[in-house]
């Protein structure tokens, strides 16, 4: 058990009366605050070495933050600082958004899994890209998760990615184009393939864009999905989104099954990883994979580069595990590299 499971967890578990979203503006509060000798001394603890390079971007190790979890970039300079490789943020619209009426987001702590259904809530492209560049480099890569305002009507999202691509990528290493999140209404339909061309032809340039796609598609859906992906420039592949599927979860998460919104965390863990392996085996390699989805074990990182992923992100499995598992992921990628080397 590690100090975060056996200490920190229990007390953000409980604040708000057992408010997740409570316990998550409260932890990215705490995170800004933060000062420079305290990241420094988190870093001697949690930060591993384990450099790779992917989509011509070199990483000072392959374990990310997932976009969700600080979606306005408010505690960037803490990420790193907890060993993570490389930050997603957002993901962002082009307008601000409150998202979807609260409660939104609820832990199935037996499951390991977590539901929300926050809508895309932020502060908007423009908000960001102000804080990006007061804040100056990272110190590692940021990736920029992009979304659909809500209101913007499908036929002008294009336009409305576009506006969001243009404020912010300055400041980014890579793009992601979220068209998978289940929160916004219509969304996933810009997977579809005449969609997903158009969006690829507008923002394929200057940084490398990578599709971040849904768990549900079958393997044709996703195969076609591949095929547009290689056509028109797309740098990868983040696999996968949450869910819409309710398998797998303990008996004594039932009753929050019939909540809308995204599954993640372990009940997912087998699913991404067979995608990403599909992606993988589909493209020969040619697409390079984020792995995303379910990883709350350094055993779930190392599946998910064998199965080909070459980073991967944690979300759910670093609310239920901390930063220790950043430091795990990253030490067994590291291991398995040393044994791999003649």
């Amino acid at each position: 058990m590690s100090a975060f499971t056996g200490a920190v967890r229990p007390v953000l578990f409980r604040l708000g009366g057992g408010d997740a979203e409570k316990a998550h503006e409260f932890t990215l509060s705490r995170l800004a605050s933060l000062g420079a000798r305290t990241r420094a001394l988190l870093s001697s603890r949690y930060a591993v070495p384990a450099p790779v390079e992917a989509f011509g971007v070199r990483f000072p190790n392959p374990v990310g933050l997932a976009a969700g979890m600080d979606k306005n970039g408010v505690a960037l300079p803490a990420w790193p600082a907890l060993g993570f490789g490389f930050v997603e943020v957002g993901t962002v619209t082009a307008k601000p958004q409150p998202g979807n009426d609260k409660p939104r987001l609820f832990r199935l702590r037996d499951s390991e899994a977590v539901i929300n259904r926050m809508g895309f809530n932020n502060a908007g492209a423009a908000a960001l890209a102000t804080r990006l560049a007061e804040l100056g480099p990272l110190g590692v890569p940021l990736g920029i998760s992009l979304g659909k305002s809500k209101v913007t009507p499908l036929e002008e999202a294009v336009e409305d990615y576009l506006t969001s691509y243009n404020l912010l990528h300055p400041y980014a290493d890579y793009i992601a184009v979220n068209v998978s999140s289940p929160n916004t209404p219509g969304l996933r339909t810009l997977q579809d393939k005449s969609a997903l061309a158009a969006l690829l032809a507008a923002l394929v340039g200057e940084k490398p864009v990578l599709v971040k796609i849904a768990p549900d598609l079958t393997e044709p859906a996703i195969a076609e999905l591949l095929e547009v992906c290689l056509a028109h420039g797309a740098a990868g592949v983040i696999a996968t989104n949450t869910t819409l599927s309710r398998d797998g979860l303990a008996a004594t998460d039932q009753p929050r099954a019939g909540e809308a919104g995204g599954l993640s965390g372990r009940p997912l863990t087998e699913r991404a990883r067979k995608i990403v392996h599909f992606v993988h085996e589909e493209t020969g390699g040619r697409l390079p994979i984020i792995g995303v989805g379910g990883i709350v074990e350094p055993d779930d990182a190392t599946r998910m580069f064998d199965a080909g992923a070459a980073l991967v992100q944690l979300y759910t499995g670093f609310i239920y595990r901390g930063p220790a598992l950043v430091r795990a992921a990253a030490k067994a990628y590291a291991t398995a590299g040393e044994k791999a080397t003649p």
